[in-house]
């Protein structure tokens, strides 16, 4: 039986540093579950894995596509499974590896995803609506049609809201979700810490991104013809740079701006991935944890 380690948990609280230690010291391989690192050149606002890092432990399903490509759920999800036979099938351990809880349970509870194919007309329908200023008003639609697909995503992404709400209108919402076991045992490993240290540990690392060249990232990124409509160019970090090169904010606004934003995404990333969920085993990372987590682990692979 294959075997899969997932580090899980909010951003910033260290899930690549302990993905990368885990791999050295179990002979692993890591597959990324972040929505943003699928996406080439956006390496710093992403905080992707760095070449050494790369080269030290091989590293899946990141540079897949170009900013402007469409990335889907589904092709996520394939790709993972790929991924994870073929580190599989070379005696090594696979570890599933972000906070994309979107990708993270797509991959290991086996989500049968909905092919609901896009709906042009419907989609600029809602895309004009949004436009005049109902973003709220689909968002509310979304929560009578689909409550839990409405709990998972975040009002602002405008994109995910009116996708949702094609797919709802297409299914039938009296089905449950379909989802069958995929074929490997899994382990997984959630990091926490306090929220104060949670948002000290973001806001230092939002800091780094600026003195290793985010702005001059996106200046580059916009240069090139990449929209800021663009999916890719939504995410935390770009979008509001973007605003401050479009001239609408100062640089420290778009910091801070992008230090709010990020404790936002922090605390919404427990909806996905919950202290109470019993399937996670939860560590706090102001403890000494590593030995007690590698003993589990090792538990993991022999049993």
């Amino acid at each position: 039986m294959q075997r899969v380690v997932a580090v899980v948990g909010p951003t910033g609280v260290g899930k690549s540093a302990l993905a990368l230690k885990l791999a050295c010291d179990f002979n692993g391989e890591i597959i990324s579950a972040d929505s943003r690192q699928v996406y080439r050149m956006l390496d710093i606002g992403t905080a992707k894995p760095t070449t050494a890092e790369q080269e030290l432990i091989p590293h899946h399903l990141i540079d897949v596509a170009q900013p402007d490509q469409d990335f889907s759920l589904a092709q996520y999800q394939h790709m993972a499974y790929q991924a994870i036979e073929g580190v599989s099938a070379c005696g090594k351990l696979p570890i599933l590896a972000g906070g994309s809880g979107l990708y993270i349970w797509a991959v290991l509870e086996g989500w049968q995803i909905p092919k609901v194919a896009p709906n042009s007309a419907l989609r600029r329908e809602l895309e004009a609506r949004a436009a005049n200023g109902e973003a709220p008003q689909l968002y509310a639609e979304l929560q009578q049609l689909d409550r839990k697909a409405a709990d998972r995503i975040d009002p602002r992404n405008t994109r995910r809201v009116i996708r949702a709400l094609e797919i709802s209108r297409k299914q039938d919402k009296n089905l449950a979700p379909s989802k069958t076991a995929p074929s490997f045992d899994q382990l997984i490993i959630g990091l926490t810490c306090s929220r104060a240290a949670l948002y000290e540990r973001i806001d230092r690392r939002v800091e780094k991104m600026m003195q290793q060249g985010l702005l001059n990232e996106v200046r580059e990124l916009v240069a090139q013809g990449y929209d800021a409509e663009l999916p890719a160019m939504s995410g935390i970090g770009y979008r509001q740079i973007i605003t401050h090169l479009q001239g609408a904010s100062t640089v420290d606004e778009a910091v801070q701006q992008i230090k709010y934003e990020s404790h936002r995404l922090a605390r919404q990333q427990y909806n996905w991935f919950s202290l109470k969920n019993d399937t996670i085993h939860w560590f706090d990372i102001n403890d000494d944890y590593y030995d007690r987590l590698s003993i589990r682990v090792s538990h993991f692979l022999k049993t």
